[in-house]
């Protein structure tokens, strides 16, 4: 499975050197700063899902909530006053800790990925960052050897178009030329001084894979009334399955080879056309841990699942969605970027995010009947210990990474178009 994310801003750093980000920066980590970094991502992932779907809430949409807070975090780091203390409060970062200790959880937290996936040959998952700053623009010292790897001085007053291509060629190696034209003309102009673009890659395998031979076209319900064909995928597996009355959805952890990441599918009643969004009104961070919680202590049971083959590419101008989350004045021409310069006004003025994912019988690559089901009664049951899980309905899917509690990718599959 390969998954795409692009967000115009973005991640990493290094070594903190004297007072940088804060007048502590000299003291010892937190012993769990690590986990503490991720406190908030959840109810941010979630919060988000439901201001992305508000904009289109009867089509599909795809993106990553794990790239576009790694984003604000990069925002966060080189922010000050008024800027910081909204993106704290977006963020939902732990109270206790200060910039210098995100800042330590974050290179810890980057190191260790960095290593396990060098290391764990049963999927790929990579993120990239790059921080464009202008050539006229000067940068405090420590802040440049935070971002040593990260930092291109760019043209973008004398050669605005230059840089945008140099911007889109580089997300394009960067995703193995999967995201293409990131940014189109006339986004970037003689005024802009400051663009953060992260770049995420993820490919894995299912832990137990499609039969090819078994995919066939089959009905998919838009809505109880409006029917398509797609490519259904069929596998029998042992997976962990469960009914949450009060999600009040079907809910099947897929997962990919090694048992780090699984994809967790919501799948709400076919009794009314605006099951998932009454699934997702009702997914709180709280209910959401319960979730995952519990399908951590289930046993498996023979699944056999019925799942389209499908593809998603999503383009979501974030500027609205973040301010609706309160990120303030961010995108505003007072936006406080002191701790990138202290002598020149730099300033955001939109956010892009971009992502696509393949979903097919080996994993994902990165690209007439009718059948009404009560809630509690699954159809088809082929015995009492075999459920007949059927995606032939609009149905929600997150990827979730066990090793860092964290939400990479969230999609709602709503129609095959």
């Amino acid at each position: 499975m390969w998954n795409i994310i692009l967000t115009i801003f973005v991640t990493v750093f290094y070594e903190i050197q004297g007072q940088c980000l804060t007048v502590q920066d000299h003291k010892s980590p937190q012993m769990n700063a690590k986990q503490n970094l991720y406190s908030g991502e959840q109810e941010f992932s979630l919060n988000l899902l439901r201001a992305v779907n508000q904009l289109g809430p009867n089509d599909n949409l795809f993106f990553s909530p794990y790239s576009t807070y790694h984003a604000l975090l990069l925002a966060y780091f080189i922010s000050g006053g008024q800027t910081e203390s909204f993106l704290k409060k977006t963020l939902r970062l732990d109270s206790s800790m200060d910039k210098s200790d995100v800042m330590n959880a974050y290179k810890l937290d980057k190191y260790i990925t960095q290593s396990i996936a060098k290391s764990n040959s049963s999927y790929e998952f990579t993120n990239a960052n790059r921080i464009y700053v202008d050539k006229g623009i000067e940068i405090r010292d420590c802040i440049e050897d935070l971002f040593r790897e990260e930092f291109e001085k760019a043209n973008f007053a004398t050669n605005p178009e230059g840089a945008r291509l140099t911007i889109n060629n580089w997300v394009s190696q960067q995703t193995h030329n999967m995201i293409k034209d990131l940014l189109p003309p006339g986004v970037i102009d003689p005024q802009t001084n400051l663009v953060l673009v992260n770049a995420g890659y993820f490919k894995g395998s299912w832990k137990y894979e499609f039969n090819v031979s078994n995919t066939k076209e089959e009905v998919f319900y838009i809505t109880p009334s409006k029917q398509t064909i797609v490519d259904m995928m069929y596998m029998e597996g042992v997976l962990s399955h469960d009914v949450s009355d009060v999600l009040d959805a079907h809910i099947l952890e897929l997962p990919y080879k090694g048992e780090e990441i699984s994809m967790y599918i919501l799948l709400p009643p076919f009794v009314k056309e605006d099951g998932v969004d009454n699934t997702l009104k009702k997914l709180t961070p709280e209910r959401f841990q319960h979730m995952i919680r519990n399908h951590n202590t289930l046993l498996g049971k023979t699944v056999y699942l019925s799942l389209p083959k499908f593809s998603l590419e999503d383009t979501i101008e974030m500027t609205p969605i973040l301010e609706s989350l309160g990120v303030g004045n961010l995108f505003h021409s007072d936006a406080d970027f002191s701790l990138l310069s202290n002598k020149q006004k730099v300033s955001l003025g939109a956010g892009v995010h971009k992502a696509r994912i393949d979903v097919d019988e080996k994993g994902s690559e990165a690209a007439a009947a009718t059948a009404l089901f009560t809630f509690r009664m699954m159809t088809d049951e082929a015995d009492d210990d075999a459920v007949i899980f059927k995606c032939n309905r609009p149905f929600i899917f997150l990827l979730y990474n066990k090793k860092t509690s964290t939400i990479m990718f969230i999609g709602i599959y709503r129609n095959p178009k």
